[in-house]
């Protein structure tokens, strides 16, 4: 929590939550992945927080982009980036909009499967595109030990159906590129790279054989933000990494990129937010108190589902005693319960009306937040 936002906070008169994100926070991330890898690409995850002066801010700095849809893509071009700076990272696209972001400039695309690259293969024929000037990499699974939001097998495919992927997007024309993964998000281990650089590794040997030259590692995301937990800082990254590069690919370290989102914007910002009701389910000794919040999982915080992120809260009445407390939020669905199976620890003296910050809430809230779930609005966004 800066001090800027403290201010905004004091001289905000407005009823309902929200979120409050400090540019001069993202600005300082941004220049320490800078520094941590020299000479690794950062390619913003825009779905962390698509806010125009984040990406105005980031496009200045000479950042890249990871876009997720054409909505991305046109959102990074209108902050003032060109497309050649832009990755669609998303292993799952319609054709029409592989075509619209061809047709848009973008040449740099993820895969996980050969339909996937048959689609911008037949999406290049149609814009009239030379194939070789698309690159595709191809995403491989991981088993994301260690970090506090896994990813699913959602994404990704074993190492060895990627070599049969990139080999398919090479007989089409295209540039096979290289190879991608994530360790998962909220990574607290700096070596979770080591396992997923050695299968890269092979890959590209693999292809090798084949007449394949791969050129790129995308190292994914995964860099944390602190919440409740200490994590180690971004150039412990950078080392571990570029010692797992040193490892596996000896002399000969291909292009990488790196797409950091919540640890881009995570700590920048914080949510300010109201105390709705403070109740009890039991007149029985009840030690357990229940809190309710005008917001909830719905109106931004989907991350605290089963409880993965515990951001930290500050009240006013920090320094009285404390008790724990289950946390939920406004709505009308029995899902929408922030902390149960490990109750909070929040001030006895906390009352109806009471503010409360929610602190490290910059990424994945704005864009988590429903539109008119039960008629409440989405999450108001101010960037200073």
């Amino acid at each position: 929590m800066t001090e800027r936002i403290r201010e905004f906070l004091r001289n905000r008169h407005e009823d309902g939550p929200c979120m409050v994100l400090d540019l001069e926070v993202v600005q300082d991330n941004y220049m320490k992945f800078a520094r941590a890898l020299p000479n690794t690409r950062v390619f913003y995850a825009v779905k962390a927080n698509p806010a125009p002066e984040v990406l105005s801010l980031l496009a200045k700095l000479g950042s890249c982009f990871d876009a997720a849809s054409v909505a991305e893509v046109q959102l990074v071009l209108a902050a003032g980036a060109t497309a050649e700076r832009i990755s669609f990272g998303n292993t799952i696209k319609k054709e029409r909009d592989i075509l619209r972001a061809l047709e848009l400039g973008v040449r740099l695309f993820a895969v996980d499967c050969e339909a996937e690259v048959e689609k911008i293969a037949r999406a290049a024929r149609e814009a009239g595109i030379d194939k070789r000037e698309v690159k595709v990499f191809c995403r491989i699974l991981c088993d994301c030990a260690g970090a506090e939001w896994p990813l699913s097998r959602k994404f990704g495919c074993v190492p060895e159906m990627a070599v049969e992927v990139l080999e398919h997007a090479y007989r089409l024309g295209l540039e096979a590129y290289g190879v991608s993964f994530h360790v998962g998000s909220q990574q607290r281990n700096t070596g979770a790279w080591d396992v997923a650089l050695a299968s890269a590794s092979r890959i590209f040997r693999e292809c090798a054989e084949r007449g394949i030259h791969l050129s790129m590692v995308n190292l994914g995301g995964g860099f944390p933000t602190k919440y409740l937990k200490s994590v180690p800082a971004v150039q412990s990254y950078g080392e571990a990494i570029f010692r797992g590069l040193t490892k596996h690919f000896g002399n000969r370290i291909p292009e990488t990129i790196i797409e950091p989102g919540r640890g881009m914007v995570g700590n920048a910002g914080a949510i300010e937010a109201e105390v709705v009701l403070v109740s009890r389910k039991s007149k029985d000794e009840d030690e357990v108190r229940w809190v309710y919040l005008d917001i909830g999982k719905f109106g931004g915080l989907a991350e605290t589902m089963d409880e993965s992120i515990r951001y930290p809260i500050r009240t006013e009445h920090d320094r009285d005693r404390k008790a724990p407390c289950v946390l939920a939020g406004p709505t009308c669905d029995s899902a929408d319960v922030l902390y149960e199976k490990e109750p909070y620890m929040l001030p006895v003296s906390l009352e109806i009306g009471d503010k409360v910050l929610i602190e490290g809430t910059g990424a994945y809230t704005t864009t988590y937040s429903a539109v008119a779930f039960n008629g409440f609005p989405p999450l108001k966004s101010y960037v200073i």
